[in-house]
């Protein structure tokens, strides 16, 4: 289908262009949401009589998403979830989950803003794309962590999921130390005592004769 843009559409093209889209990506979307029209000459002589107001409207959208893009550009938001010892998590992060973190902090994002390809399914500091305008767009941290010192510890640089190998190690280390301190004989130490056993035998049949 062939459609005439009312704005900016991401990866298709700018206001006033006429572009060739899937029918279902038109029906569902572009036009319900009032972000295009189709390709006709009624609807393209309507477009030319109200460009000039339309353009008007999306520079104040603009500048209104441009103030909500420098309070959260580069901004941190932690996201709390369970996960296992190696950092998956159990569930994920959807756009959903980090539209509602950021509208928790006071800003008002709607899920559709954030694009991201997959969800977020491992412990980490992720960055995310949030589209605020067709125009404007900026990037934010997503802070997924098991508990808000972990969030803090990934915010620092860690990564919280060698606490799992530092464990490991200790407990092989600590395993090591008890065989030392038990003395547990190994097998070349049973071959030296039979040897030692074997050379005082003699030293005792003497000892008898005389």
């Amino acid at each position: 289908m062939k459609v005439i843009l009312l704005e900016r559409i991401r990866k298709l093209g700018q206001m006033g262009e006429t572009v060739t889209v899937k029918d279902g990506f038109a029906r569902n979307y572009l036009l319900p949401q009032g972000k295009a029209l189709r390709a006709n000459e009624k609807n393209q002589a309507h477009f030319d009589a109200q460009r000039a107001e339309l353009e008007a409207r999306n520079l104040e959208l603009k500048g209104e998403a441009t103030k909500v893009g420098e309070k959260i550009a580069d901004e941190t938001f932690v996201a709390i979830r369970q996960a296992g010892d190696t950092g998956q998590l159990y569930g994920s992060v959807s756009s959903r989950d980090i539209a509602d973190t950021i509208c928790e902090n006071g800003i008002q994002i709607d899920r559709n803003q954030i694009l991201l390809n997959r969800p977020i399914k491992v412990l980490g500091v992720h960055e995310v794309l949030v589209s605020l305008h067709p125009e404007v767009e900026v990037k934010v941290n997503i802070n997924v962590a098991r508990t808000e010192e972990e969030a803090e510890r990934q915010a620092r640089g860690e990564d919280v999921t060698l606490d799992v190998a530092d464990d490991e190690e200790e407990d092989v280390l600590s395993a090591e130390d008890v065989f030392e301190e038990g003395a547990e004989p190994t097998e070349e130490d049973a071959s030296e005592e039979g040897e030692e056993a074997s050379a005082e035998a003699p030293a005792e049949e003497e000892d008898k004769d005389a």
